[in-house]
């Protein structure tokens, strides 16, 4: 029998690849194990959860407004309801804590803007508004500047206000019917974006008179959020089941189109590295996407949780808040399979290790099936592979127009330029 010469040092282990593929493999299938998403439900409200906020000052601060009118301040580390005041008749439509985090704003259906102290009466006192605007018409979006005193409404136009007044400083039309959401942009905190009714989505300058540019889509956009690390880019929920990610220098056809939900998304929001944005939809699961990809790395569901209107993003990036109208606000983890609480340095250390083999073998077929495979409701992996079929028959039809007319008659259209309409300056 030959003797077979052996090298004993650690760092030209001959099997050191095999080795790591079997830990990445292991790391991969305890994340899907360990994969356990939701925390709890924050209940007490009476209706449907329409609006949620976050505190800019502080993590365990939220805000919610529910079709009844009624507002709660939530304190998430306790999770349990500290505040409850009647702040509209009909529907909360819009809040916003103001820039300092001393006091916040909503808008309902009856037509008032009310902007309320942050903390709470005292013993015997009455809960009564800081200030009262009565506007014209009802307003459906609110949204506050970053650094100064002013915040933006819509509703029949988009209006700027100055805290001081109460008459807006500024209006913008643009001969649409009525807008639905509006957003200050967090880093060039001088533009803010707006979705309208007319299908169109339109950015303004504040330092302008009119608009600065409308692009008209094929379906109607709920809501949209600006990127808060590149100024330049937002993302937009769409009724025809998409997330488009534009670049508002470049109009013409969105950077990216963000698929997986098979229902109208109603809520968009980023995280605050910028790298990933969670969506809301009326096919009621919650889904995460890294901001350049076009399918989700993960969908949360859950039996009781019905339609998703809206959603928030935690400020320090661990957390998920979803209200839903069933009268529920469930908090997620961002990352499934994290770990809660502190980590001793040699967990930290084994997570971190378990991560960079992950990243290194993730293309290898068996470790790239794992890490996507996601449970599914019946319903919506149904609806997903039916939507797949027509994607299918619509590609095959045009490609079978194209060869069978002209050289040319028929000009190829990209995924990304068919939901543009066209776009106005």
């Amino acid at each position: 029998m030959l003797k077979i010469p052996r090298n004993y040092d650690p760092s030209l282990h001959p099997f050191e690849l095999s080795r790591e593929y079997t830990r990445a493999l292991n790391a991969t299938k305890l994340e899907r194990v360990f994969a356990k998403p939701f925390l709890s439900s924050l209940d007490g409200h009476r209706d449907g959860v329409n609006c949620l906020a976050k505190h800019t000052r502080s993590l365990s601060t939220l805000l919610s407004g529910s079709c009844d009118g009624v507002v709660k301040v939530w304190n998430l580390t306790k999770r349990e309801c500290v505040r409850t005041l009647q702040a509209h008749e009909g529907f909360v439509r819009g809040m916003v804590v103001r820039y300092c985090g001393s006091s916040f704003f909503t808008i309902g259906d009856d037509k008032t803007i009310k902007q309320w102290n942050m903390e709470a009466p005292g013993y015997g006192e009455e809960e009564e508004p800081l200030n009262t605007i009565l506007g014209k018409t009802v307003f459906t979006g609110l949204d506050h500047h970053q650094k100064k005193g002013v915040f933006a409404t819509c509703g029949q136009q988009v209006d700027i206000w100055d805290e001081q007044r109460s008459t807006p400083i500024r209006s913008f039309s643009w001969g649409v019917d009525s807008f639905s959401s509006v957003r200050f942009n967090p880093v060039e905190t001088e533009l803010l974006g707006s979705c309208a009714s007319d299908r169109s989505i339109v950015l303004y300058d504040m330092r302008e008179s009119t608009p600065l540019k409308k692009v008209i889509m094929t379906m109607r956009t709920n809501t949209l959020c600006w990127n808060p690390m590149e100024a330049y880019f937002f993302t937009c929920a769409n009724e025809d089941y998409n997330l488009y990610t534009y670049d508002m220098r470049y109009l013409e056809k969105p950077c990216k189109v963000h698929m997986d939900h098979v229902s109208a998304v109603l809520d968009v929001d980023y995280s605050p590295t910028g790298l990933e944005f969670v969506s809301a939809s009326f096919d009621k699961t919650v889904r995460i996407f890294p901001k350049d990809a076009g399918h989700s790395r993960e969908v949360y569901h859950t039996k009781r949780m019905q339609h998703v209107i809206c959603i928030k993003w935690s400020a320090d990036n661990k957390y998920i808040l979803s209200g839903s109208d069933e009268m529920n606000i469930r908090l997620w983890k961002a990352n499934a399979a994290e770990k809660l609480g502190v980590l001793a340095p040699r967990e930290r250390e084994a997570v971190n290790y378990s991560q960079k083999l992950k990243e290194k073998f993730q293309h290898y077929p068996q470790i790239k099936r794992i890490a996507r495979h996601r449970h599914l409701p019946k319903n919506i992996y149904h609806q997903r592979n039916e939507l797949r079929v027509m994607k299918e028959a619509r590609r095959r039809k045009e490609t079978n127009v194209r060869k069978h007319s002209k050289p040319g008659s028929v000009p190829v259209v990209s995924e990304k330029e068919k939901h543009v309409v066209s776009v106005v300056d």
